[in-house]
């Protein structure tokens, strides 16, 4: 095999097509069985293929890789990543994301360099279709698409992935993947003592790290990998099953910038990911908000005279604000994240000062839980109560933790199963709802609630997971669900589920039932206390030169607050000149000890009588 620089990564033997080599270019084999990353190598592409038959599933624990030297035009785009592109067999564009199509391409490689030299837009993926000879350009690949579905099944077209792209590499939130690692990783470094380090080593890698994890063997190695669940959808069980093991994967990146203006404060908001979600002011969720779809670039206006958007002045030039990037568009999730905007105004030079604050981590106990409160029918005895993941009852809550509702029969012996539908999720002020569970007892979104469970084979007792959500304006989330009974089993209801690769799977829910007992569903309600705990603090401060709007407004300000002192001070003087005459008129005339009737110092007519007057009649 010749040295030819390469990368350790690939696509797993199994469910892959075999279609041998292609003559577009010279292949090498680069295929490391420990998964480990080959320094001095270097693959300007990189293909998935059939895996060649002399190898074995049991030969090569990971899944395997074929890495190919392409040549490419000069006025590609230039970075550091190891490869140019990557290319995965029988999957196409989904024509909803289509930016554009051209004819009469000659081969898969043409598309590929039509991409990169492509001026117009951001090209980030291709598709080309040996069979019409089209290529299809687009603005989204993989991790930006989520669980939206970007490809379709087509065994005569090659799926192509740029690497040399911008990405927002600030701000990155990662979601923890417990039990579990990559069987391949693209780096593997030995030099870092925590998990923290190895974090900044994924962020600060010459490729778009997206996983990594750390002392998964109970050794200090930090493993990095450019895949994530969204592009490992193609190959069958890509991970690794190790307890206290945890990958962590990036769910998406934020770039943002404020711009304070003269009467008001802008953020613009750059994501990784396609957003489809809200912004908001943190304590105006309904009265400020902006609402946007599928959009990777978005911004928020917060004038400074408008109370509906709740900006706060902290001193004469001053002004702060707090918005929420929330990716749900009724409840608040551990996805989501909290910023908080400056804005300092140098009236003199007219420059501004603008600090971006950030960091909504949802972390920190509830200081009071509420839950506790249980339905009781005839027959059967059912409970509903909210749990952690291993069936105990939780007294606290946090935003992002990963809980449970379970339904459960009390009684000893009892002849039935239950099944759950319909389950509600709604705020502590009954203003606003979201169904979990649909009334044929499937999820309706599984990223916020999984599927209905039987707990170890126990009709009689379910539980459906879910991370812990709130509501924006509200830190009491009331469940309200219908439990029926069914005799002698209930039978699952298959429910079709999307998942990451954007095709629907069917997946056992325990919601229909198989004979129902001749009464009305048992309705159970729960309640439980979840805050977010959002943590501010400064990541970046920079000055920027901003033009006032209108300087006129500025000196009326601060002509209001010279006016204001003044007549405050002229105020007291008055007041002074008074109490001094006051006292020395009663010091030198001996005065009545009862100061006269205001009246006499304002112009009104004075009382004839005296003070004692009442004593004589």
């Amino acid at each position: 095999m010749k040295s030819e620089e390469v990368r350790n990564k690939g696509v797993k033997s199994e469910g892959m097509r075999s279609e041998g080599m292609r003559s577009e270019g010279i292949w090498y084999e680069g295929v490391k069985s420990e998964g480990m990353r080959s320094e001095g190598m270097r693959s300007e592409g990189i293909r998935y293929e059939g895996v060649r038959a002399s190898l074995a599933v049991s030969q090569f624990p990971v899944f395997t890789l074929y890495a190919q030297k392409t040549c490419l035009p000069k006025e590609r785009p230039q970075c550091t990543s190891p490869w140019a592109y990557e290319s995965v067999p029988g999957l196409a564009l989904n024509p909803r994301f289509s930016t554009k199509v051209i004819s009469a391409t000659t081969s898969r490689t043409q598309c590929v360099i039509m991409c990169l030299q492509e001026g117009s837009f951001i090209c980030r993926s291709a598709s080309f279709d040996s069979s019409t000879a089209n290529c299809t350009l687009s603005q989204v690949d993989r991790n930006m698409a989520g669980r939206k579905q970007l490809l379709t099944l087509s065994a005569a077209t090659d799926y192509v992935e740029m690497a040399c792209v911008p990405r927002p590499q600030k701000m990155c939130e990662f979601q923890r993947l417990r039990g579990k690692i990559l069987k391949t990783v693209d780096a593997v470094h030995r030099d870092l003592k925590t998990t923290d380090e190895c974090r900044e080593r994924c962020l600060k890698s010459d490729f778009t790290c997206y996983s990594y994890d750390f002392m998964s063997a109970n050794e200090t190695i930090c493993r990095l990998s450019h895949h994530s669940s969204a592009t490992l959808a193609h190959i069958q069980e890509p991970y690794l099953e190790i307890e206290n093991a945890t990958t962590y994967e990036m769910q998406s990146c934020y770039q943002v910038t404020v711009e304070c203006r003269g009467s008001e404060m802008q953020a613009k908001i750059s994501t990784s990911t396609l957003f489809d979600g809200k912004v908001y002011a943190r304590g105006r969720p309904n009265s400020c908000v902006m609402d946007i779809r599928n959009s990777t670039d978005f911004e928020i206006t917060l004038p400074y005279n408008d109370v509906n958007c709740d900006v706060v002045q902290d001193g004469p030039a001053t002004f702060s604000s707090n918005i929420v990037i929330q990716h749900h568009d009724m409840i608040v999730t551990s996805a989501d994240v909290g910023l908080a905007l400056h804005c300092k105004y140098d009236l003199q030079n007219q420059t501004v000062t603008n600090n971006l604050l950030s960091g909504l981590e949802v972390k920190g106990a509830l200081d009071t839980a509420e839950f506790f409160e249980e339905t009781v029918v005839d027959s059967p005895n059912v409970v509903m109560r909210v749990t952690d993941t291993r069936g105990s009852d939780i007294i606290s809550a946090q935003v992002g933790d990963n809980l449970a509702l379970r339904f459960e029969i009390t009684d000893a012996d009892t002849p039935y199963e239950i099944f759950v539908r319909e389950l509600v999720a709604m705020d502590g002020q009954d203003n606003s709802e979201i169904l979990l569970i649909d009334g044929r007892g499937c999820p309706t979104d599984t990223t916020i609630m999984q599927r209905v469970v039987q707990v170890n084979g126990n009709g009689t007792v379910l539980h459906a997971p879910f991370q812990a959500f709130k509501f924006p304006a509200s830190e009491v989330v009331q469940f309200r669900g219908l439990v029926t009974p069914c005799l002698p089993v209930c039978e699952p209801y298959q429910c079709e589920v999307l998942g990451f690769d954007g095709f629907v799977h069917s997946e056992a829910s325990y919601g229909r039932r198989k004979r129902e007992v001749p009464e009305s569903g048992i309705m159970l309600a729960q309640s439980v206390r979840i805050t977010d705990k959002f943590e501010f603090s400064a990541r970046q401060e920079e000055d920027v030169q901003v033009a006032i709007e209108s300087e006129g407004s500025c000196s009326t300000f601060t002509g209001v607050v010279v006016a204001c002192a003044l007549f405050l001070a002229a105020q007291l003087v008055l007041l002074m000149a008074w109490s001094y005459l006051w006292h020395k008129k009663r010091a030198t005339k001996q005065i009545d000890p009862n100061p006269p009737h205001p009246s006499v110092y304002f112009g009104g007519p004075p009382s004839l009588a005296s003070s004692t007057s009442y004593l004589t009649n």
